[in-house]
């Protein structure tokens, strides 16, 4: 992708060593003084953030830009007087652009539904507007994939402003889910771009200059709003549409979330614990949360809105879905603490460079992944202006005007609060909710720790040779990855590059690992080095049934936690024999016959039955052992085995009721374990590895 914004090379500089990554900002009058002004400010601040935009081979095509603002009424009740709709008292009607197909019978259909899904939520369609826009501004690329665009207004019959948020999120989520599912050619056309009675968002596959042009209604003095939240995309992980250009319906994000197909599944895994008495029976049926083919900023829009909608307050959503570095921080207070491990019983972080603006119309915010890897800068004015940004200088302020500046500092939240007209302080707002509810008291009850223990007795290794040589040691393996290990307690590396031929492309035979490589996004994906900072890093692990995520228990906390999730013999000794709190493990054979015919599959099937019939029973450990090993029965492989029950769990929605622990003889390097816990394992207990250290240590 290129960027006409950058100079030409010269001297020392060169466009080519650029990093540029997605813009985003936002303005906000702290007292909620709502102003045509905030609208232009907001403009300036993205077309400033151009640069931080992309383009592909048509120069006149963006990666996607966007603007959320608060709704604006005034402007609305004359724009629908023209069209012949009658619109009521403001809060008492949701709206929101919808991208609908070009073609005028599937464009018929998608509209028809929406009619018929409000209708049957009791709330009423008032009318349609078709939104102006320029198309002689956008490139050739972007036309030819651009929607029809218009604008839906739904009645509410309820009296209260969130309850009708609710429902007007159940039409979105079932109008989405119906015309995914159907045989409409232009489904892909179709999208809701937010549907509320707080906020409104512009946004398309367009480059920050051309949001204004393309949108005439962003040209109308009469646009009023307090706060004005915008994004100019790069698009990193997913190809720019007009559907993935953001703001979403609460947040705007730039960075990449490294976890996202492991977070995805996880809360898909959650769905069938899902309860609310706000949503009622409607839950089950808007399901999925995250919906399929989205980008990682939308997918954790996605959860952060249903979060919100369930009751959470922004800031504490946000905070479970990003929280500050906690574990290692002695200067933290203990009730903070408490609230993080709580939830960290709940859900895992969202992690990866990340800098987030969210706001729900009346509150606005700002908050930093915990390394710190993206930039934001903030600024306050004397007369109550707050801008945020991915950078200084996107707004032209008099020094003298300004009251405070700074950037975001990792793990801190700027957060503004234009009802109460102030902004309130990352300690003061973390204080006030960790102090909500008695976390402290809750862990203290309810959450066992596993900790390192004397070994009550050794497992005898028969024929610790044989073995190594039956799971493929070879002495490379002892050599130069276990020896060094054991004696430097950290991962050999080496400076020479690897000529070994690619696993797949090889005729010897390979271990299932060494079929697998990194899968991040490249472009700004920093190494990072888990001892220099192990300030931000952790490796804690909770083991045991999960609860309904939309609710806050004592017993949301009644898990296992262990500090490291490699296990040492006494460790798995204990948590195989432990009883209280109701855990209970049960062992599960992952072996198979070697000479029978279709052993194999038959073997993995059996696994994952037998892991379910487990759960059932109530079992919540399910270890899988491929002790045993001889010349009738061999292994399935670890990885398999795992990465089979814990998919198989995730589609009977049962694996959040048990933890997967791995008794294997096969792993032994760290991409070994960093694959089996990606893939669904828990902990991991590598016996034979401990028996190779004690090998190298009596030779």
């Amino acid at each position: 992708m290129g960027n006409l914004h950058l100079p030409p090379k010269q001297g020392l500089y060169d466009p080519a060593f650029e990093h540029d990554a997605c813009g985003v900002g936002f303005v906000c009058d702290i007292a909620g003084s709502k102003s045509n002004t905030i609208i232009r400010q907001g403009l300036e601040v993205l077309r400033r953030l151009s640069h931080r935009g992309a383009t592909g081979a048509d120069p006149k095509t963006g990666d996607g830009a966007g603007i959320l603002i608060q709704m604006p009424h005034d402007f609305f009740v004359a724009a629908c007087r023209e069209n012949k709709i009658s619109l009521p008292a403001v809060g008492s009607y949701g709206t929101g652009l919808v991208f609908l197909p070009q073609n005028k019978t599937e464009r018929k259909f998608c509209m028809d539904a929406i009619l018929k899904i409000a209708g049957a939520q009791g709330q009423n369609i008032l009318g349609w507007r078709d939104v102006p826009v320029n198309v002689s501004v956008i490139g050739a690329t972007a036309r030819s994939t651009m929607p029809h665009i218009a604008q839906v207004f739904i009645g509410s019959t309820l009296k209260d402003s969130l309850d009708f948020e609710r429902r007007l999120y159940v039409i979105r989520k079932l109008a989405e889910k119906l015309i995914r599912n159907s045989k409409l050619e232009q489904k892909a056309s179709f999208y809701i771009t937010n549907l509320s009675s707080r906020t409104l968002t512009y946004k398309g596959l367009l480059m920050p200059e051309q949001l204004e042009e393309f949108f005439p209604d962003l040209q109308d003095t009469r646009l009023s709003s307090a706060l004005c939240l915008v994004h100019s995309r790069y698009s990193t992980n997913t190809f720019p549409t007009w559907d993935l250009a953001q703001p979403f319906r609460y947040l705007a994000h730039n960075g990449e979330i490294n976890t996202l197909r492991g977070n995805i599944n996880w809360m898909r895994a959650r769905e069938g614990l899902l309860e609310s008495k706000l949503f009622g029976e409607d839950l089950k049926e808007i399901l999925p949360v995250i919906v399929p083919g989205g980008s990682d900023s939308a997918a954790i829009d996605n959860l952060f809105e249903l979060l919100v909608l369930s009751g959470r307050p922004m800031a504490q959503a946000m905070m479970m879905l990003i929280p500050s570095a906690w574990q290692q921080d002695n200067m933290m207070d203990e009730k903070l603490k408490d609230f993080y491990r709580y939830h960290a019983c709940l859900m895992e972080p969202w992690d990866g460079p990340a800098a987030i603006a969210f706001t729900d119309g009346a509150k606005i915010g700002a908050v930093l992944d915990r390394n710190g890897l993206r930039p934001a800068r903030y600024l306050v004015t004397k007369n109550g202006l707050a801008v945020m940004a991915s950078e200084v200088g996107i707004l032209d302020i008099p020094p003298d005007q300004i009251k405070v500046s700074g950037r975001l500092e990792p793990g801190k939240m700027l957060f503004i609060d234009t009802q109460e007209g102030r902004i309130i302080d990352d300690a003061e707002i973390k204080n006030g909710i960790s102090c909500q509810r008695d976390y402290g008291g809750w862990l203290k009850k309810n959450m066992l720790e596993l900790k390192p223990s004397v070994l009550n007795h050794a497992q005898k290794i028969i024929d610790a040779p044989g073995l190594l040589k039956a799971f493929g040691y070879t002495r490379e393996d002892l050599k130069f990855i276990i020896k060094p290990m054991a004696e430097n307690a950290q991962e050999p590396v080496g400076s020479m590059g690897n000529d070994t031929p690619l696993a797949l492309l090889s005729k010897k035979p390979q271990l299932l690992y060494n079929y697998f490589k990194q899968l991040f996004a490249q472009v700004t994906n920093p190494a990072i080095d888990p001892i220099r900072e192990e300030l931000v890093m952790s490796l804690d692990s909770y083991l045991g049934p999960e609860k309904n995520l939309l609710a806050e228990t004592p017993l949301h906390c009644r898990r296992l936690w262990l500090k490291k999730p490699v296990l040492t013999e006494a460790m798995f000794q204990r948590l195989g024999s432990i009883k209280k709190n109701g855990f209970r493990s049960k062992t599960i054979s992952v072996l198979f016959e070697a000479d029978k015919p279709g052993a194999f599959v038959l073997s993995l099937e059996r696994i994952c039955a037998e892991a379910k019939a487990a759960i059932e029973a109530g079992y919540n450990f399910i270890i899988l052992s491929d002790r045993g090993v001889n010349v009738k029965f061999a292994e399935l492989p670890s990885l398999l085995a795992v990465a089979g029950v814990h998919h198989y769990l995730l589609r009977c929605a049962l694996r959040t009721q048990a933890s997967i622990i791995l008794e294997t003889a096969e792993a032994r390097e760290v991409h070994h374990f960093a694959l089996l816990f990606g893939y669904g394992a828990d902990c991991v207990y590598p016996y034979l590895a401990y028996e190779a250290v004690r090998s190298l240590a009596r030779d």
